[in-house]
């Protein structure tokens, strides 16, 4: 019996598994989808562009709402809003949203 797999193995000449190929959705909602402290190039593009947080502009690139990403945080959207436009948000902010978001702390910092 085949079971349907969500993802590709690509073996190389030896033989071994070298690549593996995940569907792109899949690969965003992966913990480990982003190296540690990177930023995606349309993270930084919606940033710049529309002159938005990192805090925002990972939420938009994640297609969440302000109101689900309160509600992994436990607050309002109101408060959660309000957090995104925080110029220097503390450290314990950054790590529930980034928490929230599936992300490492670094990767809302710049």
């Amino acid at each position: 019996m085949n079971a349907r797999t969500e993802f590709q193995v690509i073996f190389g000449q030896d033989g071994k598994p070298a690549f593996v190929v995940v569907p792109y959705e899949q690969f965003r909602r992966m913990k480990g989808g982003f190296t540690q402290g990177t930023v995606p190039n349309e993270v930084v593009d919606l940033s710049f562009e529309r002159g938005v947080s990192a805090m925002a502009a990972w939420r938009e690139h994640l297609g969440l709402t302000q109101a689900e990403v309160a509600g992994r945080i436990g607050i309002s959207q109101a408060a959660y809003a309000q957090m995104e436009r925080v110029k220097q948000p503390r450290k314990a902010t950054l790590a529930k949203v980034a928490d929230a978001l599936g992300l490492e702390v670094e990767q809302l910092r710049w």
